[in-house]
């Protein structure tokens, strides 16, 4: 039999986690084209590569601190900089989306559900995407 508190818990994780679960389940409907209820590393590189577009007003093919700001930390962007120019290239950028792809698919199926999005590695990549 099931108690009351365990039921009064599960409402509360269900309630506390439902903002992030529908902000996950928002980003595969919003990204996923083949509509297959997963995002690919594909179709998240073809969303980054459309957003890279935009953060790049003066159109210099790359992107700086300033225009990559609340997606990388100053420490995550030299990191993913091996030429060390303080920018980086659409396929810097897109190398650093795939790292946190990979990192947010611990199993390694090739597809991220929203739980995986939901994830802390899956934030991550999100906010490269947003």
């Amino acid at each position: 039999m099931i108690s009351r508190r365990s039921i009064a818990l599960a409402l509360t994780i269900a309630v506390l986690s439902g903002p992030a679960w529908a902000a996950s389940g928002s980003a595969v409907k919003m990204f996923d084209t083949d509509n297959d209820g997963t995002l690919d590393l594909a179709e998240v590189k073809k969303a980054a590569a459309a957003l890279f577009a935009k953060l790049d007003p003066d159109h210099d093919g790359t992107l700086d601190a300033r225009e990559l700001r609340g997606r990388l930390t100053a420490k995550e962007l030299a990191a993913a900089d091996p030429d060390r120019d303080g920018t980086l290239t659409l396929d810097e950028y897109l190398a650093v989306v795939e790292q946190r792809f990979n990192a947010a698919n611990p199993d390694k199926d090739g597809t991220l559900d929203a739980k995986e999005l939901n994830s802390r590695a899956g934030r991550a990549l999100l906010r490269l995407l947003r």
